[in-house]
C-alpha cells in the first residue's frame, strides 16, 4: 500500500465513523492510541529492539489478536493500564477513553494501522495525515477545536522572520497542537515542504546539522505548555510523528498553566497563540504582601501589573522567560494594543524594558472565530539596565481592503510574501517604508493616547460601500470587546484608588 492510498482509507473510515457519531476529535484521539501503540509495536522489533517500556499483555499483540466484545474490553483496560505509566505513554493515554462504540469497526481500525509498515512511511506522510486530520477537527466549529489551531502559513511566516538557529531553545506557553513546534523544526532541519519549495525568496539555506544538533533538536529544542489534555496527547502525538521526541522519552508539553508560576527557565525564542478571550479563571497579582483575596488568585512578583486579561499575563510571562537578547512573536488580539489602565502601563514598560520593533495587522477571517481582529508583535528582550530599548516600531498593515476566508479564499504564505520581504529579517536595520508599512519612533508611540499601537493609515474602501460591512454579529462582537475593554480599564483604576 503506497502512502496516498493509506492516507485516503484513513479518511475514509474517518467518515464512515462519523455516522455514527464519531467526530473527527474522537476519531483522531483514538487514532493517536492505535498509531502510537503500533510504533511502539515495530520499535520494539528488529533492528531497533527498543524499550517501549509498555507492559506485557497491554501492547499492540494483544490488540490485533481479539475481535468483537473481547477487544472492546481489552481496550479499555489497555487505556487504563497506560494510563498509569510515567514519561511519555503516560502523556499520550492520560485519562484515555474509548469513543468507538461498535467492536466491529473498532477491529476494522486495528487492522487497517497494522496493515501497514509506519516506520517506513517518512515523517512528511506521516506528520501531513495527521496534520490534516487536526486541520478538520479545527473546522469543526462545534467541537472548539479551531481555538487550538493556528493558520500554519501565519506561522510559517512568523518562524521566517525570527530565523530560529539549530542548538537553541524554543518555547511556546499555550502551544495547542504544536504547529510553531513544527515549522521551527522545519525551518532548523531544512525538511519542511514550505522552507523547500520557498527556499529562494526566503533567502534560506539550511545549515547542515551534525549529530550533536539533531539530537538537541529532536529532545531538547522545545518546551511547551497545554492545560487541556486532549490537546496535549495530540500535540505530543504530532511532533512525534515528525520526529520531535522519544516514545520512551518524557513529554516536551507540560499539562499546566504557565501563567500560574515563573520556574526559572529561559529561551532563546518564544513563538505564541496565546488562548483569546479577555479574562483568565485566576487574577495574576504581582504586590508583595497582599493578602489572597480569593483561592484562585495567584501571585507573579515577576509582572509589571496585575490584570485578569489573559493576553496581557501572557505578554508579561512571556517578556519573563526570554532570555537577555531572547526573540519573541506573538498573536494578540486588538485589545491588548489599546486597552487602557493595566494595559497602557504594561505597553508603556513594554516598549522601555524590550526592542518592539514590528506589528502585523492581521486581516479578519483567517482564524476558526468569527470576526476576529488579531496582530503579531515581534519584540527582543533586553538586559534590565534602566535604557529605553524600543526605538522605533515597524507596522506592517495587512488588513485593511484584505479580504480572507477560510474556505473560498484561505490564507497563504505566499499573501505574506511582501511582509517577509519588508521586514528584511537578515538584516532588519536595512528596512524600507512602502504603501503598507510605515516605521513610527519611540516619541511617536509614547505620545498617543494610552501609548496606543493600534495605528492605522490607510483609507477602508469598505466604508464606502455599507454592502461590505461585516455581518451584525461580527460587529456587536467587536462592540462587546470594545466595552469589556474599557470596563476593565476602570476595574483597574478602582482597584489602584483602593490600595
Amino acid at each position: 500500500m503506497n502512502s496516498s492510498t493509506l492516507i485516503q482509507k484513513i479518511w475514509n473510515f474517518c467518515h464512515t465513523l462519523r455516522d455514527d457519531g464519531v467526530g473527527y476529535g474522537d476519531y483522531l484521539e483514538q487514532l493517536t492510541y492505535l498509531l502510537f501503540l503500533k510504533l511502539a509495536h515495530e520499535f520494539a522489533q528488529e533492528p531497533y529492539k527498543r524499550d517501549t517500556r509498555i507492559p506485557r499483555g497491554y501492547d499492540w499483540t494483544s490488540l490485533k489478536t481479539r475481535t468483537g466484545e473481547p477487544l472492546e474490553a481489552h481496550y479499555l483496560a489497555v487505556l487504563h493500564t497506560l494510563g498509569q505509566q510515567s514519561g511519555m505513554l503516560g502523556a499520550i493515554f492520560f485519562k484515555a477513553q474509548n469513543k468507538i462504540q461498535d467492536p466491529a469497526k473498532l477491529s476494522r481500525l486495528v487492522q487497517l494501522i497494522d496493515a501497514q509498515n509506519w516506520i517506513s512511511l517518512d515523517a512528511d506522510t506521516k506528520g501531513d495525515l495527521y496534520e490534516g486530520l487536526l486541520q478538520k477537527n479545527a473546522e469543526d466549529t462545534k467541537s472548539g477545536a479551531g481555538q487550538y489551531f493556528t493558520p500554519r502559513p501565519l506561522i510559517q511566516a512568523m518562524v521566517a522572520c525570527m530565523r530560529p538557529e539549530a542548538h537553541k531553545r524554543i518555547a511556546d506557553p499555550a502551544c495547542g497542537t504544536g504547529g510553531f513546534f513544527l515549522a521551527a523544526y522545519e525551518w532548523i532541519s531544512g525538511t519542511g515542504k514550505w522552507v523547500k519549495e520557498n527556499a529562494a525568496w526566503l533567502e534560506h539555506t539550511p545549515p547542515a546539522l551534525d549529530k550533536r544538533q539533531k539530537q538537541f533538536l529532536r529532545d531538547r529544542t522545545f518546551h511547551g505548555n497545554e492545560i487541556v489534555a486532549n490537546t496535549r496527547r495530540m500535540c505530543l502525538m504530532n511532533l512525534f510523528l515528525h520526529n520531535i521526541g522519544e516514545l520512551d522519552g518524557e513529554p516536551a508539553i507540560d499539562r499546566a498553566d504557565a501563567l500560574i508560576a515563573d520556574r526559572g527557565e529561559r529561551f532563546d525564542y518564544v513563538l505564541a497563540n496565546p488562548p483569546f478571550g479577555k479574562k483568565s479563571s485566576m487574577t495574576i497579582t504581582n504586590a508583595e504582601g497582599e493578602e489572597d483575596r480569593d483561592a484562585l488568585t495567584y501571585e507573579r512578583q515577576d509582572f509589571w501589573e496585575t490584570t485578569s486579561n489573559k493576553q496581557l499575563n501572557f505578554l508579561q510571562h512571556i517578556v519573563t522567560i526570554l532570555k537577555d537578547n531572547g526573540k519573541a512573536a506573538v498573536v494578540l488580539p486588538d485589545n491588548v494594543l489599546f486597552e487602557g489602565g493595566a494595559g497602557e502601563r504594561i505597553r508603556r514598560k513594554l516598549l522601555e524594558t524590550c526592542d518592539v520593533h514590528t506589528l502585523l495587522r492581521l486581516p479578519t477571517g483567517i482564524f476558526y472565530a468569527n470576526g476576529v481582529k488579531a496582530n503579531v508583535l515581534f519584540f527582543d528582550a533586553r538586559p534590565k539596565d534602566g535604557q529605553v530599548h524600543t526605538r522605533g516600531l515597524w507596522i506592517y498593515d495587512l488588513r485593511t481592503n484584505r479580504h480572507f476566508t477560510l474556505k473560498t479564499r484561505p490564507l497563504k504564505l505566499d499573501d505574506l510574501r511582501d511582509f517577509i520581504a519588508c521586514c528584511h529579517p537578515a538584516n532588519r536595520h536595512q528596512r524600507q517604508e512602502s504603501d503598507r508599512f510605515r516605521h513610527f519612533t519611540h516619541a511617536d508611540l509614547v505620545a498617543r493616547d494610552k501609548a496606543s499601537l493600534d495605528i492605522f493609515w490607510l483609507k477602508d474602501d469598505d466604508l464606502d460601500n455599507l454592502a461590505d460591512l461585516p455581518p451584525p454579529e461580527v460587529l456587536q462582537q467587536e462592540i462587546i470587546e470594545h466595552l469589556e475593554a474599557a470596563l476593565l480599564a476602570f476595574r483597574d483604576v478602582a482597584a489602584g484608588l483602593a490600595r
